[in-house]
């Protein structure tokens, strides 16, 4: 028992049939196959089972064939048989087939053959016949069953042959003289003509099918990283912020009967670092809510590090700063103010040391950023947790810079950014 990929198992015992599918497999947009699935050798892979019937289509070319086949009959009278009722319910059926098109192709592509060759097998005149068999053959080569296409258009043209060559003798119409070779030729080019256009659609529409699957996922990658981004402002504006609340709180409670005014600064403290937090957590949500239009407000940069500075001396933290900051784009300026933003963060949150060292160098078309302090550790997540690290390593790693995050050899931590100075095209590109 040889089963279909998406199908169901076939019958044991059942004679083996090949089912003619595309060449290139049925994994996501590809077209099928050919594939063995016993007897059901007309079926196709389940793709268009839902497809819409294609009526107008289908009754507009039936009239056009009966129409164009009774004026064939009225100009090759004499030489061909008379259209009976016979050759017009053989017309139907091979124009009606066509309804089944874009469900049964392999079916279709075979009938209208076979009701082409027993038309032309009666005798009756040469005609438009012929189009439901184009149509049949291009909707299955362009859905993918391009061997089941060729092998019903070259039954048709060998049979047409022998017919013309061989059987014209005890076939009517009687008396009528063999084909000249000629005819065959003209025949066969014929058939390559509807080969070739339909192998050209085929391209073409796997190429926009490839096109459309290109842009989906370059759609994709897009909305990850928007979504990565948005992720790393949220960390770095809430961990800061967080952190500097966290410690401002312990002080608040710890101070609270004791020295009620240092408790008071510590509460002022909160509500000076929740206010900024929410005002950068609402300009990241606008951002989101109006995808078009630009931020009202500007995104922080390097020339807030003395404002860094005092809402770490607020948590405890002093910070020498050394150095000057270059002028930098937007989003290298954004990502070297995040990056000593979630340094600093780290020495509140897991560094004994209240003391950390802030030094911004550019030289050789690069600005460099060193965050020190002497530690010790508090916890197991020396420097950090992980995701802050990560969220910086990302942030250098889409300017084209670099980051080293570890503990230094005499104690402390240390971080070091680099980030390239020139990346204004690197930014337009994205």
């Amino acid at each position: 028992m040889i089963t279909a990929l998406g199908g169901r198992p076939g019958r044991v015992g059942t004679s083996s049939v090949a089912v003619m599918e595309g060449e290139q497999g049925v994994r996501g947009d590809e077209p099928p196959r050919w594939r063995w699935h016993g007897a059901a050798w007309w079926r196709r892979s389940g793709e268009g089972q839902g497809a819409r019937w294609p009526w107008p289509s289908t009754l507009l070319l039936t009239f056009f064939v009966l129409a164009g086949s009774n004026y064939a009959a009225r100009q090759q009278a004499g030489d061909r048989a008379d259209l009976d009722a016979f050759a017009r319910v053989l017309l139907v059926i091979g124009a009606g087939l066509l309804l089944w098109r874009h469900r049964r192709p392999v079916l279709v592509v075979f009938g209208t053959a076979a009701s082409a060759m027993l038309y032309l097998g009666a005798g009756y005149p040469y005609g438009p016949v012929f189009l439901a068999v184009a149509l049949a053959c291009f909707n299955a080569i362009v859905t993918g069953h391009r061997k089941a296409a060729w092998t019903a258009l070259g039954m048709l043209w060998a049979g047409h042959v022998l017919v013309a060559h061989w059987l014209y003798q005890w076939l009517p119409p009687s008396g009528d003289p063999a084909a000249p070779w000629g005819q065959e030729g003209v025949i066969a080019a014929w058939v390559v003509a509807i080969v070739a256009v339909s192998e050209l659609a085929r391209t073409r529409r796997e190429q926009w099918a490839r096109d459309r699957a290109e842009r989906a996922r370059a759609a994709r990658r897009r909305a990850d990283e928007e979504r990565l981004r948005i992720a790393r402002e949220l960390h770095d504006v809430l961990a800061h912020s967080i952190s500097v609340i966290n410690v401002q709180a312990g002080v608040g409670l710890a101070l609270l009967d004791t020295d009620p005014e240092q408790a008071r600064t510590a509460l002022t403290t909160i509500k000076a670092a929740s206010k900024e937090a929410l005002g950068e957590v609402r300009q990241v949500l606008d951002t989101l809510r109006t995808p078009g239009d630009a931020p009202r407000a500007p995104a922080p940069g390097l020339d807030r590090l003395p404002e860094l500075v005092s809402q770490a001396a607020g948590a405890g933290l002093t910070v020498e700063l050394e150095g000057s900051a270059p002028g930098l784009p937007p989003g290298a300026d954004l990502a070297a103010f995040r990056i000593v933003q979630e340094a600093l963060t780290n020495v509140v949150r897991h560094s004994g040391s209240r003391h950390a060292r802030v030094r911004l160098d550019h030289d050789g078309g690069a600005l460099r950023l060193r965050i020190d302090d002497d530690g010790p550790s508090t916890g197991t997540d020396a420097g950090g947790s992980g995701n802050g690290l990560a969220g910086m390593r990302e942030r250098a790693a889409a300017l084209g810079g670099t980051i080293e995050a570890g503990p230094r050899p005499d104690g402390g931590f240390r971080v070091l950014a680099v980030l390239p100075l020139r990346v204004k095209a690197k930014e337009d590109d994205r």
